[in-house]
């Protein structure tokens, strides 16, 4: 005689780590007003480099979507006309620069005796937005993984320093907000630290670095399309960053809808704890391993490099101000 199989649920098994716990802990922590863009940022590296990143692989994808969802939320709290003004202020420091630096840029790698793409993509990510341009930039020049990487850990180390580095400077220097907020655009590779500096100097500062390094960011088009021609690589396709036009429709939202008038204040609030967790996961994404593979030649170049264009570009804002 047969028995009747008695049939046993199914459970979930879930193993969460002591790494894991840390982790969301301290990202549910970044959410509180009180922790500031750079404390966030501070945060990252401190569990990058004592417990791990246990969600190392999200972590690319994740900070890109969270940086652009918040710029976009930034721009409920912007004015049309203000940011073209700040947009036409920066147009000239932003030709200029960004010609001088992949000029010098490409001068340093020759004489450090740095691989030509590598080089280019540090040059690149200095002249125009950091991360995003290496991005941009890597796949039309065929870089490999190694190139891309040391490129990109150049980069994220120097946005750290920055990011700590410039507001000081800037109150020691008594710079004006606009001054500050044109300096950082034009002097700090990514995005993401341009917005976290200038949101800790000021409001009218966080305005003129976020137009100013959105309207740069676009220079990644021309710029990829030299290099293509130059790397002789024509049938590459250049990644075009779309977000910047969400952003721009959120600034007309906020100047000529007055209905959103009561909810701008709220997304604006929602963006700057979306821009703090965003550096709390670019801190996170920063261990050892990232620090060792960059290596000293390629280092020295993005830091000649950077302080070539942040002391140049501070010289240029203090005496046409």
């Amino acid at each position: 005689m047969k028995t009747d199989s008695i049939t046993k649920p199914n459970f979930i098994r879930i193993n969460v780590t002591l790494q894991q716990i840390i982790f969301v802990l301290l990202l549910l922590v970044c959410l509180f007003p009180v922790i500031s863009p750079p404390i966030a940022l501070l945060l990252g590296l401190i569990v990058a480099n004592l417990s791990g990143h246990p969600f190392l692989h999200l972590n690319h994808k994740a900070t890109n979507i969270l940086l652009q969802a918040s710029v976009i939320g930034l721009g409920f709290g912007m004015n049309v006309n203000s940011a073209v003004a700040a947009g036409k202020e920066g147009f000239l420091f932003t030709v200029g620069s960004i010609a001088v630096t992949i000029t010098l840029g490409s001068l340093l790698g020759k004489w450090l005796k740095i691989q030509k793409k590598t080089s280019h993509l540090i040059s690149c990510g200095t002249a125009i937005c950091g991360g995003s341009a290496i991005a941009a930039i890597a796949p039309v020049i065929k870089s490999d993984e190694k190139q891309t990487s040391v490129a990109l850990g150049v980069i994220f180390i120097l946005n750290t320093i920055a990011l700590f580095v410039f507001p000081v400077v800037g109150h020691w220097l008594q710079m004006s907000q606009n001054e500050f907020g044109l300096w950082c655009a034009i002097a700090i590779h990514d995005t993401s630290s341009v917005v976290g500096a200038a949101s800790k100097y000021g409001p009218e500062a966080l305005q003129v670095a976020t137009t100013v390094k959105l309207a740069r960011a676009l220079w990644i088009i021309p710029v990829a399309l030299v290099t293509a021609v130059v790397f002789k690589n024509n049938a590459s396709k250049v990644k075009i960053p779309y977000f910047i036009g969400l952003f721009i429709l959120a600034m007309i939202c906020n100047t000529y809808f007055s209905p959103f008038a009561s909810v701008t204040p709220y997304l604006v609030s929602i963006a700057k704890i979306g821009l703090t967790v965003t550096l709390f996961l670019i801190g996170a994404g920063l261990n050892s391993c990232v620090l060792k593979s960059v290596g000293v030649f390629p280092l020295l170049q993005g830091v000649l490099l950077w302080v070539s264009i942040a002391v140049g570009t501070l010289l240029a804002i203090m005496f046409f101000s």
